[in-house]
């Protein structure tokens, strides 16, 4: 079974940054579109980037020129590079991929657990 497992959350105060990681495990053919997505208490989950097999990125437009989402195709990653924290940013980032599993053969949307981001003021 693929799975993804996140990394890299915590508590840092306003203006600092984080980065976050995700990495897919388990029997993978190829990872195609990656991407970020959170939610914040009291609210519905929101996307925050993402990023396709060829690199090509999108995010929404509050996390432009803040965040950077990347990936390392040959380790199956993708990142999140958050900078200038607000507190406005807290949430829970979960990771989201398109994966072709190979056992058995079948193409999945798998989504991590989520690792949660605090933003102090």
């Amino acid at each position: 079974q693929v799975q993804l497992v996140e990394s890299g959350g915590g508590l840092v105060q306003a203006g600092g940054s984080l980065r976050l990681s995700c990495a897919a495990a388990g029997s993978i053919f190829s990872t195609n579109d990656m991407g970020w997505y959170r939610q914040a208490p009291g609210k519905q989950r929101e996307l925050v980037a993402t990023i396709t097999s060829g690199g090509r990125t999108h995010y929404a437009d509050s996390m432009k020129g803040r965040f950077t989402i990347s990936r390392d195709t040959a380790k199956n990653t993708v990142y999140l590079q958050m900078n200038s924290l607000k507190p406005a940013d807290t949430a829970v980032y979960t990771c989201n991929a398109d994966i072709l599993q190979t056992v058995p053969w079948q193409r999945l949307e798998v989504w991590g657990q989520g690792t949660l981001v605090t933003v102090s003021s």
